[in-house]
This record gives C-alpha cells, sequence and structure tokens, in this order.
C-alpha cells in the first residue's frame, strides 16, 4: 500500500514522503490517525496545494513539543504504592499513573507519551523514564516509587 505521509512518523518518514507499508499499517494505524492519505493522482495534487499548510502545522507542533520540553528538564515525581516489607509491589506502576502523576504535578503528559521499554514498575526504588513528546523531541524524567504509609 502506498502513501503520502502527512507528518512525521518514527522509522518511516516525513512530511510529504510517499511511503510503501502492509496495509493493515495503512489501513488501521496511519490513515484513521490523521498521518497519512493514499497515494492516489487526487491525493498528490491535493497535498500539493496544501503543503505549506501542512508543513506550517508541523513546525508549530514541533515549537509546542520544544516548549514543553523545557518544562520537563529536570522533572520528577514520587508515586505511593501499596508494597510489601521486601519492596515488592502489589500490583505495578504503568503509563497511566506516571501521566497522571505528572498532570497532578502541573507538567500536562498522555499516556501515550510515556514509553516504558521494560514494562511496568513492579518495585519501589527511583527509575529512569523515557518521555516521546513528539517524533523529534523525547526526554528523560525521574520516577519515584515509595509505599504507602
Amino acid at each position: 500500500m502506498e502513501l503520502i505521509l502527512l507528518q512525521k512518523v518514527v522509522n518511516l518518514g516525513g512530511l510529504g514522503d510517499k511511503v510503501k507499508v502492509k496495509p493493515g499499517y495503512g489501513r488501521n494505524f496511519l490513515i484513521p490517525y490523521g498521518k497519512a492519505v493514499p497515494a492516489t493522482a487526487k491525493n498528490v495534487a491535493e497535498f500539493e496545494a496544501r503543503r505549506a499548510e501542512y508543513e506550517a502545522k508541523a513546525s508549530a507542533a514541533l515549537a509546542a513539543a520544544q516548549a514543553r520540553l523545557a518544562s520537563f528538564e529536570g522533572a520528577a515525581v514520587t508515586i505511593k504504592a501499596n508494597a510489601s516489607t521486601e519492596g515488592k509491589l502489589y500490583g505495578s506502576v504503568g503509563p497511566r499513573d506516571i501521566a497522571e502523576a505528572f498532570t497532578a504535578a502541573g507538567h500536562a503528559l498522555a499516556k501515550s507519551e510515556v514509553v516504558m521499554g521494560e514494562g511496568p514498575i513492579r518495585r519501589m526504588g527511583e527509575f529512569d523514564i523515557h518521555l516521546h513528546l513528539h517524533a523529534d523531541v523525547a526526554c528523560v524524567v525521574k520516577v519515584t516509587v515509595v509505599a504507602e504509609a
């Protein structure tokens, strides 16, 4: 399936690139989320006519993500969780919990922006969590998990 990207997609391409992807990826993710359109002659002509508008929108999104990045520099939160005396959690701390903690601390964050490559946190301690604010903007924040009193 050949598509035209309407915004930068990590590991795929940038704005305006024609890419070939598997049909399921295009049909179920890229097209419904507005990241791409099918590469038909009509869509190519429409994209070229609106290219400046798409580029302005992309640069505005990048500028907003970089502004948010400044607020996350050095940010840290503490999350209280139910834990055993050995330090293991009854349950886990996942992206939703981390996003809610940062939002409560005054840093707006969506759970989809939290990247936990090693899975949810299942023990107490201090952890480095990666935030992916934009295709080109990422940072690392500290999350401390402590036992509830």
